[in-house]
């Protein structure tokens, strides 16, 4: 068996089953499988026709009806209530009377450098197919060698999502053919996975849906390690080139139950869920970049019912919009299907961007259409109690815990601290974290800490944000090196720079000018020279002749927010020289506002 424990960190053994068992595991689970068929059934007793015909029939096939037999006997009473909630209503009835159900399989590629069963790299930017070894093509007489580094961003994601650990776990083969899947199969852990039983906290502020109310907690059935595919690039009008530098990269997929009841908070889900994988280092991207994909279950049964409408998935969403736009029309596809009278079909069912509906891929497979075997090439998966408790000691702060901090100690909104969060895959707040550790580094002790990390906040968010947003480029911590945004923020807060100076040093810097940031204040002569309260009155004094019309409506009307304009002129005027709140003060003083 596999043993991954703190002890054994460097070290991973493993004991490879020969050829004869994998004849031992298909005896047996194909004897397992006979025994289930040949079971007696109560209040039926076949005739000799019948049993002339079953053993015509392939085995596969008769598996397959005997799963649909069982599926469809589950759900009868649901059906039945449907059609008959269907058939008693109205025309032009309100389509709020039907419920919506969402549950979540999350497919997201973890944060190693080796492949799950080779030790070829996962590095997927280099030329194609110059990153794989012979075992993720498939190439028979070569087994798998599980990478044990693969565990530890797996447990780092199981654990941020408040899983129940499972100190052994296995591998499964799940058997479909398809071009991007070279062994036919592809390795998974459908029976027995490494994690359970968690769930994850999805807030108003993550942005679910208003009915929802504040919080909406959505279980985690379990979490699996698998394999992912090749990559199919597809060349019209009818060639498809296949990239394999990604078969074989580490997986995990993350199942919800069937709890959600909003498109908009399904989004959030996906959403929330990545941000705690960022958070935890189990994830290198997410799904702005292709490192997370999500498929969606989608079912609708009449409002007030217990049971759940027939599912259909919808597969390989790429976006969170594609998520809840997929939802929406998936919704809607169903209850008009149901409102005419029809019933819905399991399905497998696709998404295009753009798209206002769905569309049909194939029928729902189930558990006999894959073949589900435990792989004979794999043993066991052991995770040692010492690794896990090493994992839960070390992991880093969940976004809830990060918002906090954000909120508590810095003085940011929650809005701002969501957005700092998220932004640029998180770079952005390691680039405030680092700005703001330089400067308490520099002002050890210093009482005016929270409210600079407060100015960093609002600098690093909205004024760099905004020269980003202008020049249409993606944030890089170099384009600003976080020394130079703590100089001139310091400056700043030490009254040696105006505002609007700051700015134009930040502007600078920004454009690329490599000049120190003292440098450039005193060569571009933006230092603060204190001008005389005299000097401050004749400014505002020529400016309020100006315009008399908005001097009354200041004075008359008492239009405050209009004064701004004038602070605004003075600053101008003043080419970094005029302070705002001195200038606000004068500007009282002579309009009678005192």
């Amino acid at each position: 068996m596999f043993v991954v424990s703190c002890s054994t960190c460097h070290q991973l053994t493993a004991s490879s089953l020969r050829s004869s068992t994998t004849h031992r595991w298909q005896a047996l689970r194909t004897a397992s499988l006979q025994q289930q068929w040949t079971a007696p059934i109560p209040h039926s007793r076949p005739s000799q026709t019948d049993s002339t015909q079953a053993s015509q029939t392939p085995f596969r096939k008769q598996l397959k009806d005997q799963a649909k037999r069982k599926r469809d006997a589950q759900r009868l009473d649901a059906i039945q209530g449907i059609t008959h909630y269907v058939g008693t209503r109205s025309n032009g009835a309100n389509s709020k009377k039907w419920r919506l159900t969402v549950g979540l399989e999350i497919h997201a590629q973890l944060n190693t450098e080796r492949k799950l069963f080779s030790d070829a790299m996962t590095s997927e930017d280099d030329m194609p197919n110059s990153n794989i070894a012979v075992f993720d093509l498939a190439f028979p007489g070569y087994q798998p060698e599980f990478q044990k580094a693969t565990i530890l961003p797996a447990l780092r994601a199981a654990l941020g999502l408040n899983c129940e650990i499972r100190q052994k776990s296995q591998f499964d083969r799940k058997h479909y053919y398809y071009q991007d899947q070279p062994a036919g199969y592809q390795i998974t852990q459908y029976y027995s996975p490494f994690a359970v039983s968690g769930n994850v906290a999805v807030y108003d502020y993550d942005g679910i849906a208003l009915e929802d109310g504040k919080v909406v907690n959505v279980a985690i059935k379990q979490i699996q390690m698998e394999q992912d595919t090749a990559k199919s690039n597809l060349q019209p009008p009818s060639t498809t080139l296949l990239d394999f530098n990604r078969v074989g990269h580490p997986l995990i997929e993350i199942i919800t139950h069937p709890q959600i009841h909003h498109p908009q908070t399904a989004s959030a889900c996906v959403r929330k869920i990545q941000l705690i994988l960022q958070a935890v280092n189990a994830v290198t991207t997410g799904m702005e970049l292709g490192g997370l994909r999500a498929d969606v279950n989608v079912s609708v049964s009449p409002d007030g019912s217990e049971a759940l409408g027939q599912r259909t998935e919808i597969k390989n969403l790429s976006s969170f919009k594609a998520v809840e736009d997929a939802i929406i029309a998936e919704r809607d596809r169903q209850i008009a299907v149901l409102e005419s009278g029809g019933s819905i079909e399991g399905e497998t069912r696709g998404w295009t961007l753009g798209s206002t509906e769905t569309k049909k891929l194939r029928g729902k497979e189930g558990e006999v259409d894959y073949r589900y075997m435990p792989d004979p090439d794999i043993a066991p998966l052991i995770i040692g109690q010492d690794l896990i408790d090493h994992t839960e000691k070390t992991l880093s702060k969940l976004p809830e815990e990060i918002i906090a901090d954000l909120v508590d100690i810095c003085e940011l909104t929650v809005k701002d601290a969501k957005t700092l969060m998220t932004l640029d895959n998180g770079e952005r707040l390691d680039y405030f974290d680092t700005v703001r550790t330089l400067w308490m580094l520099e002002n050890n002790g210093s009482k005016s800490t929270t409210r600079f990390h407060k100015i960093v906040g609002n600098w690093v968010l909205h004024d760099l944000g905004g020269l980003l947003s202008a020049a249409k480029i993606p944030f890089s911590p170099t384009i600003v090196p976080p020394r130079s945004m703590v100089s001139i923020l310091q400056n700043l807060n030490e009254g040696k720079i105006t505002g609007g100076s700051a700015k134009k040093l930040l502007a600078m810097v920004f454009g690329g000018d490599e000049r120190d940031v003292d440098t450039i204040i005193k060569q571009e002569d933006l230092s603060l020279q204190h001008l005389s309260r005299e000097e401050y009155v004749m400014m505002a004094q020529a400016l309020l002749e100006k315009d008399p019309k908005i001097v009354k409506q200041i004075q008359k009307a008492k239009q405050l927010g209009k004064l701004k304009f004038f602070v605004g002129q003075m600053m101008r005027q003043g080419s970094g020289k005029v302070e705002a709140q001195m200038a606000e003060a004068v500007l009282k003083e002579l309009l009678g506002l005192d």
